[in-house]
């Protein structure tokens, strides 16, 4: 506890020294202490004219590398905080001097439990890049394959579990002691870095995100992710494949090589989009230092350890309202955020919807090469917010990773429309989501289950029919804004009398389906007969969704 407590005042030491003493001071906790820090004369203090984002960056990489990549996490939260320091934040480098190569060597040997020369030819103790949790080093395997081998920096995970524990005291300090510390939720925001920073310990984890990414984009052109080399990989020690290319930072090199920079630009918008909506698994860290650029315009990415992951009912919800957003359709968006539950159901609609024109509306006024698609996003969650949206971290990451995305395609290619590229990928998702394909492949991802299901089946279709039949069903909603609520029950129950009928009558047909024994004797007519019209009822209840009525 002592501990800690020089651990806080050293921080407030920091924060006073850069000008920041506004917010020491907003804490009731630290204000009889600001004055004393104002007396120690070697805290000189910063221009108070700098910008306070780049005097908290400064202070951020006075207090260490744990307190960057904190930075760097609260940089991803623009809901919380101030616009200019969140802008900031996403500055912070961290780039932190490296460890002695000698001292990698000996991790990886304790990981091996053998020499280093029995798995590489030729080891550069010189580290290629060094960062706060590991550092790189180039390699040769035994047939001279190029590698890159990325080491846990030795003694890191002792220094930030105590960091870990000042933050986490922090938090409950600005929790308790400032005002605005329920709405900033700083318990949430420290628990959600400590679970990003332990995961980035475990390097089989990135491996296995950059695994699982190589197996998405097997085959495109679009980009190459290296290969991972799992027999010397370890949980402190990563060898995969090493890559050649240019940063995508220098711009004037990749012009001066002949590269279509239009085309580079609107491929990294076709990879960010390919990976959300269509794998629902995307690279969250693609920031400049993190991709490359092959002679043929390939894109190549590192560094896997932050990965984001979007659910079927996520990528539909930003689907609906992205493509609400492109033809201006508030109430849509207004809709799509009370259905998919990210905003309570007893929302008034109109009113939503008015909130999000108000913010919706400014953009179309300006040129649409100049409309950011991630500050649309950004302004979105933020009126969310005011409707008690809770946070999805999921959505925060992509908000994070498109903004990189955003920023990257104009630096390449100052006139590039990202709606241009956007919107015909989404109305092609949006196609193969809702119709009779989409309800096929659901329908034979789903039969598996229905077969283990099918002996209890025939009971469970009788007591619902009998229910349904003696109005024993009752249908509760709790959306006060839905006018005509008795026809909609209504068309519940028929909805429902025709999906139980469809069902049962396709698991009917599951048992008389022939097997190859005794295909001849079958009653093949009567199996397509039940299969045929269960499946026609179940198509009419799934594939075809009857829009919502808005009367």
């Amino acid at each position: 506890m002592i501990k800690n407590f020089f651990h806080l005042l050293r921080i407030a030491r920091v924060l006073v020294k850069y000008s920041l003493d506004d917010m020491i001071g907003a804490l009731s906790f630290f204000r009889p202490y600001v004055f004393l820090f104002k007396l120690i004369p070697s805290n000189r203090k910063v221009n108070r004219n700098w910008p306070r984002g780049e005097r908290l960056c400064l202070a951020l990489q006075e207090l260490g590398p744990v307190f960057i990549k904190f930075g760097q996490v609260l940089s991803t939260r623009p809901d919380l905080l101030p616009m200019d320091i969140a802008q900031e934040l996403t500055k912070l480098q961290d780039r932190v001097p490296p460890f002695p190569g000698d001292e990698a060597r000996a991790v990886i040997e304790k990981a091996f439990g053998e020499s280093l020369d029995l798995h590489f030819k030729k080891f550069d103790s010189e580290p290629a890049a060094s960062a706060s949790v590991a550092q790189v080093h180039y390699a040769q395997l035994l047939d001279g394959t190029e590698v890159v081998v990325k080491v846990l920096r030795p003694g890191i995970e002792k220094i930030v579990e105590q960091d870990l524990q000042l933050l986490h005291g922090l938090a409950e300090l600005v929790d308790r002691y400032w005002s605005e510390g329920k709405r900033l939720k700083p318990r949430e925001v420290v628990e959600d870095y400590d679970r990003t920073i332990h995961d980035e310990f475990d390097l089989k984890r990135e491996a296995a995100n950059a695994s699982q990414l190589k197996i998405n984009f097997e085959g495109s052109d679009l980009i190459h992710v290296p290969g991972i080399y799992w027999e010397h990989t370890h949980r402190n020690v990563m060898v995969m494949e090493r890559i050649y290319g240019t940063s995508i930072r220098d711009v004037e090199a990749i012009r001066a090589s002949g590269i279509d920079m239009c085309k580079l630009a609107h491929d990294g918008v076709e990879i960010f989009f390919t990976q959300a909506f269509q794998h629902g698994f995307f690279h969250a860290d693609m920031h400049p230092g993190n991709i490359f650029v092959a002679p043929n315009g390939q894109y190549r990415a590192v560094d896997f350890g932050i990965m984001g992951t979007l659910s079927t009912s996520d990528k539909r919800y930003l689907a609906e309202n992205l493509l609400a957003f492109f033809n201006r359709d508030y109430h849509r968006v207004a809709d799509a955020h009370i259905r998919a539950g990210w905003v309570p159901p007893q929302t008034n609609t109109e009113d939503f919807e008015g909130a999000i024109r108000t913010v919706c509306e400014p953009i179309f006024a300006r040129p649409i090469s100049e409309i950011s698609f991630g500050g649309f996003l950004i302004d979105l969650f933020r009126v969310a917010r005011r409707y008690k949206m809770p946070v999805q971290p999921q959505l925060v990451l992509l908000q994070k990773t498109l903004l990189n995305i955003e920023g990257l395609g104009r630096q390449l290619y100052p006139d590039l429309d990202l709606w241009d590229t956007a919107k015909p990928f989404l109305e092609k998702w949006m196609n193969e989501q809702i119709g009779p394909k989409a309800a096929l492949r659901t329908l034979r991802r789903e039969l598996p289950n229905l077969y283990t299901l099918a002996p209890e089946l025939p009971g469970i279709t009788h007591q619902l029919m009998y229910r349904v039949k003696n109005n024993e069903m009752i249908f509760e909603t709790r959306d006060r804004e839905v006018a005509g609520l008795r026809k909609q029950l209504e068309r519940q129950q028929n909805k429902m009398t025709q999906s139980i009928l469809g069902l049962g009558l396709l698991m009917i047909s599951i048992f008389l389906l022939p097997d190859h024994q005794n295909l001849q004797t079958m009653p093949l007519i009567g199996w397509c007969f039940f299969g045929g019209g269960g499946l026609l009822l179940l198509l009419a209840m799934v594939g075809f969704p009857v829009r919502k009525n808005q009367e």
